[in-house]
């Protein structure tokens, strides 16, 4: 028994022997061996001057600089170092009010304590001229620095909305993203959201040791611990800025937007969301912020990626490829129109030769072939029942994108309305509804939403022959690599041979001569076969909205486009043109149509929007 606690005595006395050893060792590392522990314990001797990185440079596909940086500086204070202040010359050189100052002064004298030897911000992105001035006087400001930051510019008028801007990380965001801290300034919208862990870079740090009397007195050990800033990742987006600001021209006193796509890659070329963001005000975007958010126009909403607008007859081009899909029609069906489809409540239709196949229904947009060909679908015998149908109906339609986010690097992109099984039993009743109730889908009215830049996406789809890259506006990023589901293909239920019967009247529909019955016949431009189709989609709240989607060439098309404009009535009127302005300027390089070209650009349609 006594040998067992004599045991038990000398393995505790060991025990505590090794624990006293260690933390000695390691108490002797900390404090002798290791300097970082000693820069970062002793902190009240040293002075950290954050040195900001440049944030990463913007460029077009084609090597122009959409957003760079220039030099501005940051006035810093560390109050506790602050005497005999020449307040009135520092308000003047900084154009400040100095009761606001000596307010400011009062609350550091106040939280003195909390504060102690920080440095902090005092005044923000002063100029270089006005940093000049400063240094020449800086003997009077004593407790007062600059620190050198990048600013934004933009050398390019255009892609506002598409670039967005950066501002000041406020408390909310600090809270939840503690890697950053205040003074930081964060991406808010457009790509320097989208890819501001890219951009930012790292910030790094140079350290100065303070004397006894807390005064700073040299740079510590030479330097040596001092961490240079790492720049931000530059980024080549897919933007084409001559085509960009050419569109945003089109469009000025004009309420929608459009999208153009490449169709082999997916890349966006051109996104234009109207009236948007002036560039002029993205790097000064607090000064403008109230402004821009009180403008009842909403500059800030990117309709293209954010509007779940009806699409209107462009979308009978889906029906119609679900259509020969499920076998109820084929190239050679053919139904009368006499001013439109007369069963039921009936779809009224504009008057043109009758009766249509598939061919001339898109090229001369037949509400009652596509009423006809919808029921079908829908009444289908090769389904036990309606909601059977519809439901794969559904499927067909989800497979083009429509009703999901597309999975586009555009933030705030929004997956559209379609319709569901659910929703219509609520509206009508369980299985109380049948392929009448839900006719207005068969012209892309009723219950669908969709964005322009999923119509978009419907026209570099069909200009595929059936499959789609998700729609993205980066290109390469410096040292990395961009998301691999942007290079692949997405295919829809529908089969490849499907597409060629309806691009053939998606073709006529733009280059049948005048007087066939050709929707878009004044807009077509020789040699570049241009297929589209017109949509005039109704708008409860005022005039009908305004639609054209399109690609070109017919064979190997290098662009595809939606134009989607707001109560500005026929597509074949206002959205037609300026698809196909784009496609004109983005193919051949210069508009030729000067007498078109100047209607678009001098027309202005605000007036006609009822807000």
């Amino acid at each position: 028994m006594g040998v067992d606690l004599k045991n038990k005595k000398n393995i505790l006395i060991l025990g505590l022997f090794i624990v006293t050893v260690v933390m000695l060792l390691q108490l002797f590392n900390l404090q002798i061996l290791d300097e970082q522990y000693k820069i970062t314990a002793s902190n009240n001797a040293f002075r950290y001057d954050v040195r900001y990185p440049a944030r990463g440079i913007i460029y077009d596909r084609n090597g122009k600089i959409l957003v760079g940086n220039k030099t501005a500086y940051d006035i810093m204070i560390t109050p506790y170092e602050v005497k005999d202040l020449d307040t009135a010359d520092l308000c003047e050189i900084f154009s400040l009010n100095i009761e606001d100052v000596r307010k400011s002064l009062a609350d550091y004298r106040k939280n003195r304590r909390r504060i102690g030897y920080q440095t902090l911000p005092f005044v923000k992105q002063i100029s270089p001229e006005q940093y000049s001035i400063f240094l020449e006087k800086a003997y009077k400001f004593q407790g007062f620095s600059a620190i050198p930051r990048t600013i934004r510019e933009y050398p390019y008028n255009a892609c506002g909305n598409l670039l967005g801007y950066i501002s000041e990380a406020d408390t909310a965001f600090l809270r939840k993203n503690p890697s950053y801290r205040r003074g930081d300034y964060i991406g808010r919208t457009g790509i320097e959201l989208a890819y501001e862990s890219l951009l930012k870079g790292e910030k790094g740090y140079n350290i100065f040791l303070r004397d006894v009397h807390n005064k700073v007195k040299s740079s510590y050990d030479d330097g040596k611990y001092d961490k240079a800033a790492v720049p931000g990742k530059n980024i080549v987006s897919s933007i084409d800025a001559e085509l960009q600001q050419y569109v945003e021209l089109l469009m000025q006193n004009k309420v929608g937007s459009v999208v153009a796509i490449e169709p082999s890659t997916g890349e966006i070329l051109t996104l234009v969301s109207s009236p948007g963001l002036e560039v002029a005000k993205l790097a000064s975007i607090s000064k403008h912020y109230n402004e821009i958010v009180n403008d009842p126009m909403k500059p800030m909403f990117n309709r293209a990626v954010m509007s779940p607008y009806p699409p209107g007859s462009v979308f009978k081009l889906v029906n119609g490829l679900i259509a020969l899909q499920e076998g109820v029609i084929d190239t050679t069906t053919t139904y009368p129109c006499n001013l439109g489809y007369k069963v039921g409540r009936g779809i009224a239709c504009h008057p043109h030769p009758s009766p249509t196949n598939l061919t001339t229904s898109i090229m001369m947009s037949c509400n009652a072939y596509y009423a006809n060909a919808f029921r079908l679908t829908i009444d289908n015998p090769a389904y036990p029942n309606v909601t059977s149908a519809f439901i794969k109906w559904r499927e067909y339609v989800e497979s083009f994108g429509f009703g999901v986010k597309l999975g586009s690097d555009l933030p705030g992109e929004l997956g559209g309305v379609l319709p569901s099984t659910e929703g219509y039993n609520r509206i009508h009743g369980i299985n109380r509804w049948k392929s009448l109730s839900i006719i207005s889908l068969s012209i892309g009215q009723g219950e669908l939403g969709t964005t322009p830049l999923h119509l978009a996406n419907l026209a570099a789809t069909i200009a595929n022959r059936g499959y789609y890259y998700t729609p993205h506006i980066i290109k390469s990023v410096q040292d990395t690599t961009i998301d691999a589901d942007f290079s692949q293909r997405h295919y829809t239920m529908v089969d490849t041979s499907n597409f060629k019967k309806i691009i053939h009247g998606m073709y006529l529909a733009v280059n049948a001569p005048p007087g066939s019955g050709a929707t878009a016949s004044r807009v077509a431009v020789k040699g570049l076969d241009i297929c589209g189709k017109t949509g005039t989609a109704q708008n409860p709240h005022g005039k009908d909205h305004s639609v054209f989607i399109c690609f070109a060439p017919r064979d190997n098309p290098k662009i595809a486009v939606v134009a989607y404009l707001e109560n500005a009535g026929f597509g074949a009127t206002w959205a037609a043109p300026i698809a196909t302005l784009l496609i004109e300027k983005y193919l051949k390089g210069v508009v030729e149509r000067k007498e078109l070209e100047n209607h678009i650009i001098n027309s202005n349609l605000l007036q006609s929007i009822r807000r």
